[in-house]
């Protein structure tokens, strides 16, 4: 076994730093919500913050063993959680959950993450425009082909 199989995991999606970007949002969420006695309002806000920060994971893990359009339909699903958790993180600072920083820490990390994911969208929109349409299966079930790691280090997804 070569270091280069020794590094690259059995789920192709924990390879993406996408995925890795939003686990490490994840912790840090939790690490920022409070868990004492809470009104159920607030606790159904948190669920919900947690469940969006949650699905940009799950809708790129789910995605990446799809084919390509349906990838690239899950990608798009993911960006939709980060800007739910945009919306998110202005209602729990605006209700005093988030201190200024911890907003401003979140909308940076969000930042960060709906670039990633637009980059890696961009980059498979391109890859596909290279199929003809008689080369393009017609069900559209072409196997999707996760860059390999080395490549990732040059991407910004």
């Amino acid at each position: 076994m070569n270091e280069r199989e020794i590094n690259v995991s059995f789920f192709r999606f924990e390879d993406l730093r996408i995925y890795a970007k939003a686990m490490d949002y994840i912790v840090w969420l939790y690490q920022q919500l409070p868990t004492n006695e809470i009104a159920d309002t607030q606790k159904f806000m948190q669920k919900s913050f947690l469940r969006s920060a949650q699905d940009i994971a799950l809708n790129t893990a789910e995605g990446s063993s799809r084919n390509r359009t349906q990838f690239l339909y899950y990608l798009k699903m993911a960006k939709s959680s980060v800007r739910e958790c945009v919306v998110h993180t202005e209602i729990a600072f605006r209700s005093g959950v988030l201190t200024e920083e911890a907003k401003d820490h979140s909308r940076n990390e969000l930042m960060e993450l709906t670039k990633m994911i637009g980059s890696l969208i961009a980059s498979l929109q391109r890859s596909s425009i290279g199929y003809g349409h008689s080369e393009r299966p017609a069900d559209d079930t072409d196997d999707l082909s996760i860059p390999e790691p080395d490549e990732f280090d040059e991407m910004k997804y």
